[in-house]
């Protein structure tokens, strides 16, 4: 496993995180977010661990919002029976639906110190590494959002602080009231970016590498579109039939003439399409480490081959020649009367 220092901070990790998403499941209510007939569940994800840990992966992500908690409470009994926890870097999300009340979900002061602390609880854990903001809340004033924020680091209960998809403006607006008020900054950014969906490499990116942020994409491999796992005539793996969310971003027939040539790709060089789309960003300019998920093992250990894989110049560019501009996808774009408000 290769190394990377985190940012503009001394913390180093490796260049794969393991994403947690994908454990948990269960009987889950509509509102709630989760893996839905694909899910993996505890007994099933010990090995995800295993395999990862022995292999050098020290940075593990998930959030409050998976399946409700379920994902926090195995990465954190997984974690504190197989890892030295001096020795791994940890990182979960606060903003989304944890409940029927109002009061469950979003940036407030009081849903976020709720949180942490019920997350800490699920892990297992006195603090967590990288406490993120999943999204943006436009309900709350940043101001509320950043002084909790900061208050959590300045507690013990959390070393740095994260951002997730959003708009730049957002971002650079939250980096200047942090140092405006000497509130503790977002040290990272967790952006879509793939082969697919390129619209970062506009604004955020740029942004984030002016601004030392470690970049930490997720869905590398575009929720398995890049492996083929969708077919143009309809046919798909299990996860591609139950995962809405990924067909309502992925479906173009610009997608499937990248994702053909993710394929091609791959055979001239005897290496899966998932090592291929996930060495692309790695090579990707500012990027620190791209979040890996899986439902399989070999899946794991697959994409642990992807850090050593050079690309040459030309397979590059042939992959990168198909890309067509998107609308934004993954997170919601500010509607006027949220930017009027000015959060």
């Amino acid at each position: 496993m290769k190394f990377t220092t985190f940012g503009n901070t001394g913390i180093t990790v490796s260049r794969l995180c393991l994403g947690c998403m994908s454990y948990g499941g269960g009987d889950l209510p509509d509102w709630a977010l989760g893996t839905k007939g694909w899910h993996v569940d505890k007994a099933g994800a010990r090995e995800h661990f295993r395999v990862a840990i022995d292999a050098g992966i020290n940075f593990f992500d998930t959030a409050d919002v998976y399946s409700i908690g379920a994902s926090e409470e195995i990465t954190g009994a997984h974690l504190k029976e197989m890892a030295v926890r001096d020795h791994i870097v940890v990182a979960t999300k606060v903003q989304g639906v944890m409940g029927p009340s109002p009061n469950q979900r979003g940036l407030s002061r009081k849903h976020i110190i709720e949180a942490c602390e019920k997350s800490l609880q699920r892990l297992q854990m006195d603090y967590v590494d990288l406490y993120q903001i999943h999204r943006w809340d436009p309900k709350t004033p940043i101001e509320e959002t950043l002084e909790a924020l900061d208050s959590l680091v300045r507690a013990g209960k959390v070393r740095y602080l994260g951002a997730s998809s959003m708009a730049a403006w957002q971002l650079s607006k939250a980096l200047y009231l942090a140092k405006e008020n000497h509130w503790h900054r977002f040290v990272s950014m967790q952006n879509h970016y793939n082969l697919v969906y390129r619209e970062e490499e506009r604004e955020a990116i740029p942004l984030c590498m002016d601004q030392r942020m470690a970049i930490i994409p997720w869905s590398p491999l575009a929720r398995g579109f890049l492996t083929g796992n969708r077919k143009r005539d309809g046919d798909a793996t299990t996860r591609a039939t139950v995962d809405t969310f990924a067909k309502d971003m992925y479906h173009s027939e610009d997608d499937f003439v990248i994702a053909d040539t993710v394929a091609s790709v791959a055979k001239k060089r005897g290496v899966s399409p998932a090592q291929i789309a996930c060495a692309w960003v790695l090579q990707a300019p500012g990027i620190t480490a791209p979040i890996i998920g899986a439902t399989k093992v070999e899946q794991i250990k697959d994409l642990i081959g992807a850090v050593d894989l050079k690309l040459s110049p030309e397979e590059i560019a042939a992959l990168e020649k198909p890309y067509r501009p998107h609308t934004i996808l993954g997170h919601a774009q500010p509607k006027p009367k949220d930017m009027q408000r000015g959060g």
